[in-house]
């Protein structure tokens, strides 16, 4: 009779025969495993054992024996584990080889200041603000209070320790208090404790019905709650993705304001930047606005219709060539009050709405196209850094300028269509219903009622205030210049509506009235590089990186070798036959002045632009008269 006893070593029953058998542990930064091993078990074997189990292909670990990084077990198929005393129920340590050591088959382990990327997600390239503040202390230091106090200057107590960058009280107390923390500050409220962060996941929300469940029909036929979406409670959001917006200059908003000092209506423009250190935040992220882009646009005094670009992708390119990226999107949305006096509507307040939930659509649309790269994240994006400027009036009926980020819940609610504005009330939004064609989950939020009492609402309608982050926005007290300011500056991209146009003739006018004798003053205009390499006559688009890089590094030496090329002589003699007097257009000339004269006889048609020879009426192209 076969006998089956149990024992607390363990015992293990193979064929009649019992075998003494060992439960080790092992623990590495991904956790805990146990590991069965017989007691006279070679140490090789095991660490075939371990490597099977924690995914290793190869040599790509150490497992030592103390926590210290001592005592390291070396494979050998000599010794047994019972002569290095290892007994049942011991606790090894693993840890994974350098990075130069291992292939790129072994498990991921990739460090970053205590952070471990969570399993299964992408190794991605986080922008180099990101890469920068992951590598800041980021605590907040105090000094030793006189009255408080009792220990030496040496020492510390809990009034003079350092703070944590996600302290709330600290925050409530700066003037003018912070709201938000800044999300670097919210990762390391994730990732502090004793595990440092290794099961944080950053999941983006969806409101989408899980596809590949076959236990029914497909929606509206069928829904389980393996695939159905979790309603959602819309909360404020704790942190942001940008502490601050701040512009170079006064001149750069004035420009952008002069459209509607002249028209009346309302104008919308790209802006153009980089992303920089907050230093009135703990590990806060600054948006600094360098250029602003406007694209073609109609706008009229109560809406803004934006059309089709054709150039935005040369755009991209070229502002990533000039160091600067697209980091917002601004608009205005401005009621003259007084034309005597200069005065604006004050329009947007508590009373009425900051922003509508249009535009909060909107701001969510742009937010998605422009996500945030991030670890932590499953899909390797969280969040955006894309930021939203309104220049609308403010209580002294002065134009200001209002900062804002929608929250990652508005993003997945617009990303996946659930998100309606209401044609009458422009500060509610409407969740939609679900219909035939899509499911939608339930949206709610917690109001309080005439009572006192929160009680939760089902979004429809629903206050955009529940979506909205805001950012300050500000201009320094010393104006910041990546762009040379003129006192006749190049037009600026469609704007024909005013009559302002970018062509050679505007180009000669401006060269003219620029007579500087730094050539890269006159040529860092992001407006004018725009157009010498959009222009449909002589595009500079394969030619121009030399000047860029002049213009980005501030390198004059650069900008005076593209100068002497062909493609600037090129745009001189088109400059020089649109009958602009061209006194001071000689000095930045790769041509001799016997070939401005030969070529000024020249003159280029109003129709096709075809340089025709002098001395004719008629194109030589179209034949279409000169004038």
């Amino acid at each position: 009779i076969r006998e089956k006893i149990t024992l607390k070593e363990g015992i293990l029953e193979h064929s009649g025969s019992l075998l003494l058998s060992h439960i080790i542990r092992v623990q590495s930064p991904e956790g805990v495993k146990r590991i069965t091993a017989a007691k006279r078990e070679t140490v090789a074997t095991f660490l075939k054992k371990v490597a099977k189990e924690f995914g290793f292909r190869n040599n790509g670990f150490s497992v030592y024996v103390n926590r210290n990084r001592t005592g390291e077990i070396t494979a050998s198929q000599n010794k047994s584990l019972h002569l290095l005393k290892i007994k049942h129920g011991d606790m090894l340590f693993l840890f994974p080889s350098s990075p130069a050591g291992s292939s790129s088959e072994n498990m991921d382990t990739s460090i970053s200041q205590g952070l471990l990327r969570p399993l299964g997600v992408p190794p991605v390239v986080e922008d180099e603000i990101d890469q920068y503040l992951i590598k800041q202390d980021g605590k907040i230091y105090r000094n030793r209070d006189q009255q408080l106090c009792r220990h030496g200057p040496l020492g510390k107590c809990v009034h003079c320790v350092p703070l944590e960058p996600f302290d709330e009280d600290y925050l409530n107390h700066l003037e003018p208090p912070v709201k938000h923390m800044s999300f670097h500050a919210y990762i390391r409220k994730l990732t502090g404790g004793a595990d440092k962060g290794k099961f944080v996941a950053l999941e983006n929300i969806s409101c989408k019905i899980k596809s590949g469940c076959e236990g029914h029909p497909p929606w509206p036929e069928g829904i389980c709650t393996k695939c159905q979406p979790s309603a959602i409670t819309l909360n404020r959001q704790k942190y942001r993705h940008v502490d601050n917006i701040m512009f170079e200059n006064h001149t750069l908003a004035d420009r952008f304001l002069d459209f509607w000092r002249k028209t009346g209506n309302q104008h919308f423009g790209y802006l153009y930047g980089r992303y920089t250190e907050h230093k009135d935040i703990p590990l806060g992220i600054r948006a600094e606005v360098a250029a602003i882009y406007e694209p073609p646009q109609i706008g009229t005094q109560n809406s803004l219709e934006l059309l089709e670009d054709p150039k935005a992708e040369v755009v991209d390119e070229i502002a990533a060539k000039l160091g600067l990226r697209k980091v917002g999107w601004i608009f205005t949305d401005l009621v003259s009050e007084d034309t005597r006096k200069g005065t604006v509507r004050y329009s947007r307040n508590k009373d009425t709405y900051f922003l509508s939930a249009e535009e909060c659509i909107t701001a969510g649309n742009f937010q998605n196209r422009h996500p945030n790269i991030c670890r932590l994240s499953p899909d390797g994006h969280f969040g955006s850094k894309f930021v939203t400027v309104m220049a609308t009036g403010g209580p002294d009926n002065q134009v200001h300028f209002e900062g804002y980020q929608v929250s990652n819940q508005c993003m997945a609610l617009v990303r996946d269509e659930c998100l309606l504005p209401c044609r009458d009330a422009p500060e509610l939004g409407y969740a939609k219903e679900s219909s035939s064609e899509q499911y939608v989950p339930d949206v709610f939020y917690k109001d309080i009622d005439k009572f006192g009492n929160e009680i939760t609402q089902l979004a429809r309608p629903l206050p955009v205030e529940y979506l909205i982050i805001d950012i300050t926005t500000t201009f320094p007290k010393d104006p910041v210049y990546t762009f040379s300011i003129s006192q006749n500056p190049f037009p600026i991209e469609n704007r024909d509506v005013l009559g302002e146009t970018q062509d050679f003739h505007s180009l000669a006018t401006y060269l003219s009235q620029n007579t500087s004798s730094v050539f890269l003053d006159v040529i860092s205009d992001f407006h004018l590089l725009l157009f010498l390499v959009t222009n449909e006559v002589m595009p500079l688009q394969d030619s121009i990186s030399l000047l860029l890089e002049a213009v980005r590094t501030r390198n004059e030496e650069l900008a005076q070798t593209w100068k002497k090329s062909e493609q600037w002589a090129t745009i001189e003699q088109l400059c020089s036959t649109v009958g602009v007097p061209l006194s001071g257009l000689h000095e930045y000339g790769a041509m001799g002045s016997s070939t401005h004269a030969a070529s000024s006889a020249m003159w280029a048609c109003q129709h096709c632009t075809f340089m025709n020879q002098p001395g004719t009426d008629h194109c030589e192209m179209c034949s279409l008269p000169r004038t």
